[in-house]
């Protein structure tokens, strides 16, 4: 019986290096070198790009002068160390942002299978809360990627600030949703804005701390949450939440009370409601918002976000990244039973 067709991953070029070698990808996570070739089986490994059918190229390897016993086996060994998938059935090619979100995840999925990676955004919802320039970045960069359902959440108006990002000066005075809906609508003009259905995963955006009640809402609803805290020169990115498996909100609360006993005092303070909307550094805002759009891709192809557990501080001027990791509270509970904490079960 026939083998099914096989081919390399999409994104991976064959590469000359030598008389009698050739490499393959140049990501160093999964590049690979063949080596000590004939010169027949380098010219055959150079010719091959990713429309090749691997399993034909053995078959073909001796008509051009190389062992097809040799061929076989290093198909075999590509095989085995992922770097191939079967070919895909004859359809119509994704144009747009999508194609190069396929190529991407074909090499980052285990099964190589990039097209239903993307495929199975269409049937998510993503909330979006704070609409100045990080917020809509981050739903932009989730529309473009495929997410079907954008749900967009602030009712204040456009300001002349906000323009540092993708809402145009003719869009000041208008609510930020509105605008907002007009950016994706033109961005991604199959994604749908609004509708009632619970999101899968909510972007929160705000400015100098987040808010622990709306942490507590979106634990309370079980819904998995990122956050994205602006501040005048730094925006800190994360952490990630899945309630009931990663640290919350109230156990990096509590952490930083164990080192500042003030800290609960200061927090009122910087999240008490304020007039008006800070601005946003237009390249803080695209750094902080590509981040936090990546981690909720992960979080929707069924991976373990990064910044579970983490944040990241990107600090002006050169937005080098800073990562800190962190561990839930004992005191706070979350991700135990109840009448339990991660120090064991509660006294009665």
């Amino acid at each position: 019986m026939s083998r099914p067709p096989l081919q390399l991953r999409p994104g991976l070029r064959v590469l000359p290096r030598a008389d009698d070698e050739v490499q393959i990808g140049t990501d160093p996570r999964w590049a690979v070198r063949l080596v000590d070739l004939p010169p027949a089986e380098v010219a055959l490994w150079s010719a091959v790009d990713g429309t090749t059918d691997l399993v034909g190229l053995a078959d073909r390897a001796a008509s051009q002068g190389a062992d097809a016993a040799s061929v076989a086996t290093t198909v075999d060994a590509l095989r085995d160390a992922g770097l191939t998938r079967p070919a895909p059935a004859p359809g119509v090619r994704t144009g747009g942002p999508a194609e190069a979100e396929t190529v991407a995840w074909s090499l980052l999925s285990a099964d190589g299978a990039g097209d239903a990676v993307v495929a199975g955004r269409a049937g998510a919802a993503v909330g979006v809360v704070g609409l100045g320039p990080t917020g809509l970045a981050v739903a932009r960069h989730l529309a473009v990627a495929g997410v079907g359902t954008l749900l967009l959440d602030d009712d204040r108006a456009v300001r002349s600030a906000d323009v540092a990002g993708a809402h145009r000066w003719s869009d000041v005075g208008a609510p930020r949703a509105v605008a907002a809906a007009r950016v994706l609508r033109d961005a991604a003009p199959g994604a749908r804005i609004d509708g009632d259905v619970e999101p899968d995963v909510v972007v929160v955006v705000e400015h100098e701390a987040a808010d622990p009640a709306r942490s507590m809402l979106l634990m309370t609803r079980d819904v998995a949450h990122v956050w994205v805290v602006l501040r005048a020169a730094d925006a800190v990115v994360g952490p990630v939440v899945r309630p009931g498996v990663d640290p919350c909100l109230r156990c990096l609360d509590l952490h930083r009370t164990d080192l500042d006993p003030a800290w609960p005092t200061v927090l009122r303070s910087l999240t008490a409601a304020r007039p008006g909307v800070d601005g946003e550094v237009g390249v803080l805002a695209g750094a902080a918002a590509a981040l936090a759009a990546a981690q909720v891709l992960m979080l929707l192809a069924g991976q373990v976000p990064t910044l579970c557990g983490a944040t990241v501080e990107l600090t002006l001027p050169d937005l080098v990244a800073r990562e800190r990791r962190w561990s839930t509270h004992a005191a706070c509970g979350c991700t135990s039973p109840p009448g339990t904490t991660d120090a064991g079960p509660r006294e009665a």
